[in-house]
């Protein structure tokens, strides 16, 4: 008695159609994977630094932040109110309409008030490596001229 149908040659057909079976179930499960792990990657981290400010000095300095990188300042003057105003472009660049540093606030004059015990917030994210002077831009005292900083972007 011969079944009709259910007969492949030597399993060979049965086994080439468990394979692609196989195949087609892995190739679909590898691309819900990656498309899970598209989908569930958070919001780019930010890197948060405190720091204060007071009579003729930022703490701490120098800063070191990476290439890409959104960064938060939290900044607190701690004896009187302060100013804080960083370089756009690495220093030593020549073009300075190429920002290096990319602000999301819309600080029109460039100098961000600290205010005695009140923390400002300033964000950018740090596009091109390089060394960024910061300095008090709000008239502080006898040392004022001096009250520098820097941030380094590394690659």
């Amino acid at each position: 008695m011969h079944r009709i149908g259910c007969r492949f040659h030597g399993g060979i057909k049965l086994r080439s159609v468990f394979r692609i079976a196989w195949l087609f179930l892995l190739s679909g499960l590898t691309v819900t994977a990656g498309f899970a792990q598209l989908t569930s990657q958070p919001a780019q981290e930010v890197q948060v630094i405190e720091m204060t400010a007071k009579k003729y000095e930022y703490s701490p300095s120098p800063l070191h932040v990476k290439r890409g990188g959104k960064v938060q300042l939290r900044i607190t003057a701690l004896d009187r109110t302060h100013g804080f105003k960083i370089n756009l472009s690495p220093d030593g660049s020549d073009k300075k309409s190429d920002l290096g540093l990319i602000f999301s606030s819309n600080n029109n004059d460039d100098c961000f008030k600290l205010e005695k015990g009140v923390p400002t917030v300033v964000e950018f994210v740090a596009r091109t490596p390089g060394t960024y002077s910061f300095h008090c831009c709000n008239r502080c005292g006898i040392g004022h001229g001096g009250m520098k900083g820097q941030i380094v972007v590394e690659p």
